[in-house]
C-alpha cells in the first residue's frame, strides 16, 4: 500500500510531491482533530457514572465536539485541496513531458508503437490516474494516518487495548497485500484492453473510407466489437478480483472492532478495567477502523495508480536521439553522406551509401518502392541516426547540431500533409509562429493557395477540420508548402509531394513548390517525369544502395532503372481508349 503511494509520489513533480507531503502532514493535524471526540466522550461518560454533571463539565465536552468538528472541516479542506491540485497537475505535467520526449525520439518508435498505445496513454490512462489518485492517495493516507492516531490514543488509556488495536493494523497490512496481489493479476489485462479499444477505433475511424470502399465494414466492426467486448471482460475480472479481497478487508476490520469490544468487556468483567474506561473502549472500537474500513476500499484502485505510472515511465525510459548538440550555423548547406548503413528491425534499409548534395542544387531520387529513398531523407534530416558511417551539413556531423538548430535548416512537404484543427491562418503560422497576417497572406500567395482561402466562409480565419479533414488533396498541399515558404529553411525536402494530386490542382501545386524552391537545396523523392527530368542530379536507389547517379539525358543513355521508370511513364501518358 505504502510503496503503491510512494510510487506516485516519485512520479510526482517536486512542487506537486511538496503538496502532498503538506497534505499528509494536514492529514495528522486532521487525525488529531477527529481523534479529540474520545476524550470529550470519556469526560461525558465520566461525569454520567460518577453524576457529576455541571456546567464545566458539559462545556469542556462542548468545546472539545466543536474544535473536533470544525478543526476536522477546516483542515480537511485544505487537504484535500492541496491533493487534488497535485494529483491533476502532476498528470498534466505527465502529458506535457510525454509530448515533449515524444518530439526526441527516434521515427522508428512511431513506426513499431500503436498510435492507440501513445494515444491511451496520454488520455485514458493520464485522466484514469489523475482521477484516481486524488481520491484514492487522500483516503488511504487519511485513513492510515487516522487509524494510528486512534491506536495511540488508545495506548493512554489502556496499553493492553492498544496493542490489540496495532495487531489489527498488522493483520490488516497482510490482507491488504493480497488484494493488491488480486488486482494485480488483472490489472496489466484492463489497462491493455484500454490501449487496444482506442488503437481499434483509431483505426477504424482513420480507415472508414477505405473500409467502405472495399466493403470490409462486417470485418472491422467484429474487430471493433471484439476489442470492446475484451474491454467489458477485463472490467468486470477487475471488478470481481477486488471485490473479494476488499470484502475480507472490511470484515478483518470489522472483526477486529469486534475483538476489541470483547476484550474491554473481558477486562472489566475480571476487574482489571473501569467501567468509564470499558465503554470509551467500546465507543473506540467504532471508530478506529472505520477510517481504516475506507482506506481498504480505495488500496484496490491503488495497483492501477502505479500500471498507470510504469505505463508513462515506460515511454519516457525510452532514449531518445542525443538532441543536446550545439547551436551551429553552418557556413555552408553542402550535404555529404559517408559510407551510411542503417538497418530497421534487423533489416538493413540503407546498405554503404556515400552521397554529395551540394548547395542550391536540386537533387532527385528515384527508384523502386521500398528501395530506401524516403529513409536517405530521414537520416539526412535526423529523424533517425545512423548505424554506420555519418551524415554531415556544412561539414560538421548532423549529430553535432542541437536538433532545433538542425531543424532551422530544413523544411519538408509530404504526400501526406497534415493540418491540425485550428484556423487555416495558424496553420501557416506553424513555420513560423510570431508572424504577422500579412507574412501568413504573402505566404499563401506564394503559395498559390490565398484564392481558394478567400473563398472559404471565414478566409483565413477558417477553421478546418482535424487533418485538413475539410479540405481537398491539393488544397492542403499548398498550405504546408505555404507553411513550408513562411519557414524559408535554406533546404526542402519534398517526399513524393504531388504523387496524388489532381490534375485541375496540378499547376497551382506546381507554381507553389517553384515559389518554395527558389535559391534552394532541394532534395526531391518524385515520380513524375517533369519534377525528375531537371534535377541537378538523379539518384536511383534499389535495395538500399545508389545503383545509378547522374543527368536525365546521361541516365537516359544507360541501361538500367532510371530508363526504364521513364520508359514505362511515357507509354503510360501517352496509353489511350481505342
Amino acid at each position: 500500500m505504502l510503496k503503491m503511494v510512494k510510487k506516485f509520489f516519485d512520479f510526482c513533480s517536486k512542487k506537486n510531491r511538496y503538496k502532498f507531503y503538506k497534505s499528509a502532514a494536514l492529514g495528522v493535524l486532521e487525525a488529531m482533530f477527529t481523534a479529540m471526540k474520545i476524550p470529550a466522550a470519556f469526560f461525558a461518560i465520566k461525569a454520567v457514572l460518577d453524576d457529576n454533571i455541571d456546567t464545566n463539565v458539559i462545556l469542556i465536552v462542548i468545546g472539545l465536539m466543536l474544535v473536533s468538528t470544525l478543526g476536522k472541516m477546516t483542515v480537511n479542506r485544505f487537504s484535500s485541496m492541496l491533493q487534488t491540485e497535485a494529483g491533476y497537475d502532476t498528470c498534466a505535467l505527465k502529458r506535457i513531458e510525454i509530448g515533449e520526449h515524444l518530439r526526441y525520439l527516434p521515427m522508428g518508435y512511431f513506426n513499431d508503437t500503436s498510435l492507440g498505445h501513445i494515444t491511451s496513454v496520454t488520455t485514458n490512462t493520464m485522466e484514469q490516474t489523475g482521477d484516481i489518485a486524488t481520491r484514492a492517495i487522500m483516503m488511504v493516507l487519511q485513513g492510515s494516518i487516522t487509524t494510528i492516531v486512534i491506536a495511540l490514543l488508545m495506548f493512554a488509556f489502556d496499553v493492553r487495548i492498544g496493542l490489540i488495536s496495532l495487531a489489527g493494523i498488522g493483520l490488516f497490512l497482510l490482507v491488504n497485500q493480497w488484494t493488491n496481489r488480486s488486482v494485480a493479476k488483472v490489472a496489466d489485462e484492463k489497462l491493455s484492453s484500454d490501449r487496444d479499444i482506442v488503437g481499434v477505433i483509431l483505426e477504424y475511424i482513420q480507415g472508414i473510407s477505405e473500409i467502405r470502399n472495399y466493403n470490409i465494414i462486417g470485418q472491422n466492426q467484429s474487430r471493433l466489437q471484439k476489442a470492446i467486448e475484451r474491454k467489458k471482460k477485463a472490467d468486470i475480472s477487475a471488478e470481481l478480483a477486488a471485490i473479494p479481497a476488499v470484502g475480507l478487508q472490511n470484515l478483518i476490520v470489522k472483526l477486529i472492532g469486534v475483538a476489541i469490544a470483547g476484550a474491554s468487556l473481558w477486562f472489566y468483567l475480571d476487574g482489571s478495567m473501569k467501567l468509564v474506561y470499558t465503554i470509551t473502549m467500546l465507543l473506540c472500537s467504532f471508530m478506529i477502523y472505520e477510517s481504516l474500513d475506507l482506506a481498504g476500499i480505495y488500496t484496490a484502485l491503488l495497483k492501477i495508480i502505479g500500471k498507470g505510472v510504469d505505463l508513462a515511465n515506460e515511454i519516457l525510459n525510452i532514449e531518445q536521439m542525443d538532441i543536446d548538440g550545439e547551436n551551429i550555423k553552418p557556413e555552408n548547406r553542402d550535404i555529404h553522406l559517408e559510407h551510411v548503413s542503417f538497418a530497421y528491425e534487423n533489416r538493413k534499409i540503407i546498405d554503404d551509401v556515400t552521397l554529395d548534395i551540394k548547395e542550391k542544387t536540386t537533387t532527385a531520387i528515384v527508384g523502386p518502392s521500398g528501395g530506401g529513398k524516403t529513409t536517405i531523407t530521414s537520416l539526412i534530416a535526423r529523424f533517425w541516426d545512423v548505424q554506420e558511417g555519418k551524415v554531415t551539413l556544412g561539414g560538421r556531423d548532423v549529430k553535432d547540431y542541437s536538433f532545433d538548430s538542425l531543424m532551422e535548416n530544413f523544411s519538408f512537404v509530404f504526400q501526406r500533409v497534415y493540418l491540425f484543427e485550428d484556423t487555416i491562418a495558424n496553420n501557416i503560422r506553424f513555420g513560423k509562429p510570431d508572424a504577422s497576417m500579412d507574412e501568413v497572406v504573402e505566404a499563401a500567395k506564394k503559395a498559390a493557395c490565398h484564392d481558394f482561402i478567400m473563398a472559404l466562409p471565414d478566409g483565413y480565419e477558417t477553421k478546418i477540420g482535424e487533418g485538413g479533414a475539410t479540405l481537398s488533396g491539393g488544397e492542403k498541399q499548398r498550405i504546408a508548402i505555404a507553411r513550408a515558404i513562411m519557414k524559408d529553411a535554406p533546404i526542402i525536402i519534398l517526399d513524393e509531394a504531388t504523387a496524388n494530386v489532381d490534375p485541375e490542382n496540378e499547376k497551382e501545386l506546381t507554381e507553389a513548390i517553384e515559389n518554395l524552391t527558389k535559391q534552394k537545396t532541394i532534395i526531391m523523392i518524385a515520380h513524375r517525369l517533369k519534377t525528375v527530368r531537371n534535377a541537378d542530379r538523379i539518384i536511383v536507389i534499389d535495395k538500399g544502395k545508389i545503383i545509378q547517379n547522374g543527368k536525365h539525358d546521361e541516365l537516359m543513355k544507360q541501361e538500367g532503372i532510371y530508363k526504364d521508370f521513364i520508359t514505362g511513364r511515357k507509354q503510360a501518358v501517352s496509353w489511350k481508349l481505342a
